[in-house]
């Protein structure tokens, strides 16, 4: 049971059949097709916050604002939020500006118009607990992680991920590909994250799944 003082927190992934999120060269725009992408963006308007980590900033430099075909209700944007350990979000990144903040685990500087944060670390990285309670304190209550794959894993190794939002395209991109949630290190099945599974939908080829957790 998540407990009442942290956030809800959902896991969206957009993979191959086998789990991919991009291939080996790290090409991944787009894996998922329109409807998916449009669902993907109803899903950032009902969040207060998206996050990534930096890898995902270094590698697609995202925007992570809502972009629909009829305009938010009051113009709202959710909080935008990258795990960055070492602060190497570029100042010149399109996320590194008004409504950004950057959870580092180094000693905090400028980054273009983002707020930067210093939360304790685990293992050199922004611990997942200090991370949920600095967004807390900002009145986030629900969180959508958008990537990438070592992001989605620390927060499932973490007990921290309360739903899955996992739109699938109907292509493979096989073991070079890179994995839409990174090595869990399991060593037996009972220790697997389990969910339940609530509903699957077509969008367009793609196939929308939707999970909670047991």
């Amino acid at each position: 049971m998540r407990p009442p003082d942290r956030p809800h927190v959902t896991l969206k992934l957009a993979t191959s059949l086998d789990g991919r999120i991009a291939t080996a060269t790290g090409e991944s725009q787009w894996i998922t097709g329109d409807a998916a992408r449009e669902q993907g963006h109803r899903l950032r308007a009902v969040h207060d916050a998206i996050l990534v980590g930096v890898e995902t900033v270094l590698a697609d430099d995202p925007e992570l604002t809502v972009r629909l075909p009829s305009p938010i209700a009051g113009g709202r944007q959710p909080l935008r939020v990258v795990m960055d350990s070492r602060l190497r979000t570029p100042p010149s990144a399109r996320i590194a500006a008004a409504n950004t903040l950057i959870l580092t685990a180094a000693d905090p500087r400028f980054v273009g118009g983002a707020q930067v944060q210093q939360v304790a670390a685990e293992n050199g990285r922004p611990a997942i607990s200090a991370v949920l309670a600095a967004l807390s304190e900002r009145g986030v209550r629900s969180l959508l992680i958008e990537g990438g794959g070592q992001v989605a894993a620390s927060f499932l190794e973490a007990g921290a991920v309360d739903a899955i939002e996992w739109f699938r395209a109907p292509i493979l991109l096989g073991g070079q590909g890179r994995p839409g949630v990174a090595a869990l290190a399991l060593a037996r099945l009972s220790d697997a994250p389990r969910f339940r599974r609530l509903a699957v939908q077509p969008l367009g080829d793609d196939l929308w799944e939707r999970y909670e957790r047991l």
